[in-house]
Formats: structure tokens, C-alpha cells, sequence
């Protein structure tokens, strides 16, 4: 191999990781209020109920 495709093979590796711990470092969990929970879950009722009358 030349030095030009180590180079490149070396740019390419570091662009993928670079991506990757981007984007696990921006990743966050949800801080959801206890009103918000609330309205999800009777969300998710409403919608099983839904499609259980569509079977």
C-alpha cells in the first residue's frame, strides 16, 4: 500500500468513529413530567382499544 491509501483508509476509519461517538454522546434519554406519562399511556389504551375493534 501506498502512503496516499493509508492515508485515506485512516481518514475514513476516524470519519466513521468520529460519527459514531457524535452520535452517542448526543443521544439523551427523556425527561418526561408525570402528566405527559399519563397522557402516553392513555394514548397507547386508546390505540390498543382501536385496533382491537379493527380485528
Amino acid at each position: 500500500m501506498s502512503y496516499v491509501e493509508i492515508i485515506i483508509t485512516v481518514l475514513i476509519f476516524g470519519s466513521i468513529l468520529g460519527g459514531i461517538f457524535l452520535i452517542r454522546k448526543s443521544a439523551k434519554k427523556f425527561n418526561l413530567t408525570r402528566e405527559q406519562l399519563a397522557d402516553i399511556k392513555k394514548r397507547n389504551e386508546m390505540l390498543d382499544k382501536e385496533e382491537k375493534k379493527e380485528q
